[in-house]
């Protein structure tokens, strides 16, 4: 029976990593969805946007953003800016105030309930066909609604996520590297089958009638990607859609900001458990099922597959191979962390930030049953 477990638990391991990618391209190649591709131009009027910036004390970055903002190429006639605040004390609404004159509205939530809230309120008050949101630490390019708005001539989309880009603090364009090009290939594979399991919660766009259904305590991202698919719509992403924010000031609160998103997406899939029904949402079901569930058990497969194979190491070539391997794996991790200079090796940054990164889901899983929810939110330090 061990036996059959490892083989079990090594193939759980590496289902959301290697094989579900595997099973997109094969899905893609059977199915041959019509790919969904932007025009070059907008035949007519482009659609009316309601740019939607989400705050809570943010009296240092706020004016920042602003200007970013009035600065995006998009006619004047066809575009709204608000600025939802969660209830902000610290004077950021007053400075928002400041710039109704130049198109800058302000809308306040009643009570701080969270992020979502108060872009709850902000749409209840916006006039757009679509919907645009983001985050104040988000800067956008000149042209990016443009490039955004013109996905939407395409009535089978329901939702656009940007892509992220990474700011260092030299000014230079970083990341986490192979990682994120993982992560952004994979989007690119799940747009053209039954769309996204959830955007990027910094920069992206909905139609309104996708935003008619918002869940206060779930996290927008997927919240819209859910509506999208209840609909018969898809949530793509764009490429040519970037949002940059800067790398957090303090390097050690990334994994706690990793812990409360993972937390957040819990909760939200707690929420809406219908998702996983395949009769009902087709692939989208699938996807959200190998992207999400199955990458959040990834640390206890791998902790599980470690304990089996301990058990089993004198049985066999194969697993005493299998246990010098997870004892390397977890050394270069452990000199990642520890060692000096160790995070300057390509390799050894990948092999540091996987285990990273699924440590903060063992955290994240574990505080999630021990009744910790994410509602309130504090923007991260950058």
């Amino acid at each position: 029976m061990l036996p059959a477990l490892f083989w079990i638990l090594a193939v759980c391991a590496v289902y959301s990593y290697f094989l579900y990618p595997l099973a997109l391209i094969a899905l893609r190649a059977i199915t041959r969805p019509e790919a969904i591709a932007p025009p070059e131009s907008h035949t007519g009027e482009p659609p009316f946007l309601s740019l939607i910036v989400t705050v809570y004390n943010e009296k240092h970055r706020i004016e920042q953003k602003i200007q970013n903002v009035l600065t995006l190429d998009y006619p004047a006639d066809r575009l709204e800016l608000i600025v939802a605040s969660d209830c902000s004390d610290d004077g950021t609404d007053e400075l928002v105030q400041g710039y109704a004159e130049q198109g800058i509205r302000l809308v306040r939530a009643e009570q701080r309930l969270g992020k979502e809230n108060a872009q709850l309120a902000a749409i209840q008050a916006a006039k757009g066909e679509v919907l645009v949101f983001s985050d104040v630490a988000t800067q956008m390019d000149p042209e990016a609604l443009q490039n955004l708005s013109l996905y939407f001539a395409d009535a089978r989309v329901g939702a656009v996520s940007s892509e992220d880009r990474f700011i260092s603090k030299d000014g230079k364009v970083a990341g986490e590297g192979a990682y994120v090009k993982y992560e952004m290939w994979l989007r690119q594979q799940e747009s053209q089958l039954g769309g996204l399991v959830g955007l990027s919660g910094s920069f992206f766009a909905a139609r309104a009638e996708v935003c008619e259904q918002w869940d206060i305590h779930s996290p927008s991202d997927f919240n819209t990607a859910l509506n999208c698919a209840r609909l018969g719509l898809r949530s793509v992403t764009a490429p040519n859609v970037l949002g940059y924010y800067e790398d957090l000031k303090d390097a050690s609160r990334e994994y706690a900001r990793k812990v409360r998103t993972v937390l957040r997406g819990m909760t939200g899939l707690a929420r809406h458990p219908d998702v996983l029904n395949p009769v009902r949402f087709g692939l989208f079901s699938f996807q959200v099922f190998s992207h999400k569930l199955m990458r959040w058990g990834v640390p206890w497969f791998l902790l599980a597959l470690l304990v089996v194979t301990l058990v089993l190491a004198n049985d066999g070539w194969i697993y005493t191979l299998a246990l010098v391997a997870q004892a390397v794996f977890y050394g270069i991790a452990a000199w990642g962390h520890w060692g000096r200079g160790g995070r300057k090796n390509g390799a050894v940054r990948l092999v540091y930030f996987f285990v990273q990164v699924n440590l903060a889901l063992a955290d994240s899983a574990i505080q999630y049953f021990k009744g910790t929810r994410m509602t309130t939110w504090k923007p991260s330090a950058r």
